[in-house]
């Protein structure tokens, strides 16, 4: 059985120092948020129950939302699986969008997951070669 090798070139595209760092300060700042607020789901904490029963959601459900939200961004703080990770990240942060939608927040509950969506983006983009070789 022969092997099939095919072989991607990527654009020699360099990465000054500034947009590496202000990569990992962007994806450092999601990271510890999203940690965070996945760690306040899991273990319940009282003003993260109370945020989250107008929206329709459960402790269980709460704490499954955290665990998904944890691993999530564990695969987005892992150089190997950043872009998996902010692929599902995107995901998670769309349904925060729709679920505000639903029940009619207000405005900066319904932006601020796309906001954050673009700040998880533009972290992968500022430090990752092969991700802005794409949109070259």
């Amino acid at each position: 059985m022969a092997a099939i090798t095919t072989n991607f070139s990527i654009p020699a595209t360099s990465t000054s120092k500034a947009a590496l760092w202000t990569g990992r300060v962007l994806s450092s700042v999601a990271i510890l948020f999203l940690l965070f607020d996945g760690l306040m789901k899991v273990i319940l904490e009282p003003h993260v129950v109370a945020a989250s029963g107008p929206l329709g959601f459960d402790p269980p459900t709460i704490v499954r939302i955290g665990a998904i939200l944890l691993v999530c961004t564990t695969l987005y703080a892992i150089p190997r699986t950043s872009v998996l990770g902010a692929m599902l990240l995107t995901g998670y942060l769309g349904g925060a969008v729709v679920t505000n939608l639903r029940v009619h927040s207000v405005a900066f509950n319904t932006i601020f997951p796309v906001i954050f969506g673009i700040v998880v983006w533009a972290g992968v983009y500022l430090r990752n070669q092969r991700v802005r070789a794409l949109f070259t």
